[in-house]
């Protein structure tokens, strides 16, 4: 179950907990069992990773999804493909993260849910580079694509740090909207975008079909990890953090 919208501009859900001073806390929707939802998760990354790297036959049948698509490009496809892997690259990545953060601390003049929004996003990342460190699988043989569109190679392909981070995202966008008339509109779009740029990673020929599954799989687990971390010890960070940062807008 999870924390009602109206609980998010109050303290985390450990009783007593300061609230950050001369600010609203802004606490994340968190399951009830956050922890077990979150070491579940993981354990299905880890596993779906060791299942495939210990099954030869199901690398090479995913291969040929790869190639399937890359003997079908199309070149509106090809573009926004192309697009989507700038954008959700590492730096153009940082630099959107670190746009709506300083809106949200310059402009709404909130830096602890600039903080929040920030943490949320980064979260997929993180943990698409940890998984990657553990399951270490080899990136789609560029040689071996009719069309291959961005050749890349190593073995960080599963998963997807691309999807990972537009999971991520879509949740932080949707955090920040929760009891505005844009959460619908958000929500759906939240929905779409990551599956829209699963599809894209598989078209570019970059990763296999399940490094764009288990980057759901990924980011959901750091978002429910680092809701329940957040609403925990975030007030006591904040308390600690200059009355200058923490403060809100003054009206007039």
């Amino acid at each position: 179950m999870y924390q009602p919208a109206r609980d998010r501009q109050e303290t985390a859900a450990a009783p007593g907990t300061p609230k950050a001073a001369g600010t609203q806390f802004p606490a994340l929707p968190q399951p009830r069992h956050w922890v077990l939802l979150g070491v579940l998760l993981c354990a299905a990354v880890v596993a779906l990773g060791l299942t495939v790297q210990l099954t030869p036959g199901e690398t090479t049948a995913e291969l040929h999804v790869d190639q399937d698509l890359s003997q079908h490009h199309v070149a509106a496809l090809t573009a926004i493909a192309m697009v989507i892997n700038v954008l959700f690259a590492p730096v153009a990545g940082v630099c959107i993260i670190a746009a709506i953060a300083l809106v949200l601390w310059l402009v709404r003049r909130d830096f602890p849910k600039a903080i929040a929004f920030g943490l949320t996003a980064c979260s997929g990342w993180v943990a698409s580079e940890v998984f990657k460190l553990i399951i270490a699988r080899q990136r789609p043989n560029p040689g071996l694509l009719y069309d291959p569109l961005a050749p890349e190679t190593g073995s960080n392909s599963f998963p997807s740090g691309h999807v990972s981070f537009a999971v991520a995202l879509a949740f932080a966008v949707y955090f920040l909207s929760r009891g505005t008339r844009w959460s619908k509109p958000v929500a759906a779009a939240g929905a779409a975008l990551p599956v829209i740029v699963a599809w894209s990673r598989v078209y570019v020929g970059v990763h296999y079909p399940t490094d764009v599954i288990a980057s759901f799989l990924a980011a959901g687990a750091a978002v429910v990890l680092l809701a329940g971390l957040w609403n925990r010890f975030g007030p006591r960070l904040l308390d600690r953090l200059p009355a200058a940062l923490t403060a809100p807008a003054s009206r007039h």
